[in-house]
């Protein structure tokens, strides 16, 4: 049965463009490197948790990363930025190896991937 009164809608992306930031993969990084940084320090029951929640960050970050690629990137972001793609399949794997590691430098990786996908988020807010 069709609706008079729905009328189809078409965007590029499933929410409106403004509700996109690259910050929310940046946070949950944070608290990646910040267990990396605290885990030598807690007793055993602190390092079980923390490896949970480590864990649990890693695939937020790539949850959150994979919403802006698939979701708000479009085919001209890509033509000019033609290294956007392997960016995002460095970053998600470095959240993987995150989960895997509790070496600082893991997480120091991580972050500065996403500042690299960020600052190409925010030069295509400005176009």
């Amino acid at each position: 049965m069709k609706l008079p009164f729905i009328k189809p809608v078409y965007a590029h992306c499933d929410l409106p463009c403004g509700v996109y930031d690259p910050a929310q993969a940046r946070i949950e990084a944070e608290s990646i490197l910040a267990i990396m940084k605290k885990y030598e320090g807690l007793d055993e029951a602190g390092r079980v948790r923390a490896v949970f929640i480590k864990e649990e960050r890693a695939e937020l970050v790539k949850h959150h990363l994979w919403v802006l690629w698939t979701d708000y990137f479009k085919p001209e972001h890509l033509e000019k930025y033609p290294d956007l793609h392997d960016l995002f399949w460095k970053a998600t794997k470095q959240a993987g190896e995150c989960k895997h590691h509790l070496e600082p430098e893991e997480g120091e990786k991580l972050l500065a991937q996403i500042e690299d996908i960020s600052r190409i988020f925010w030069e295509t807010k400005k176009a």
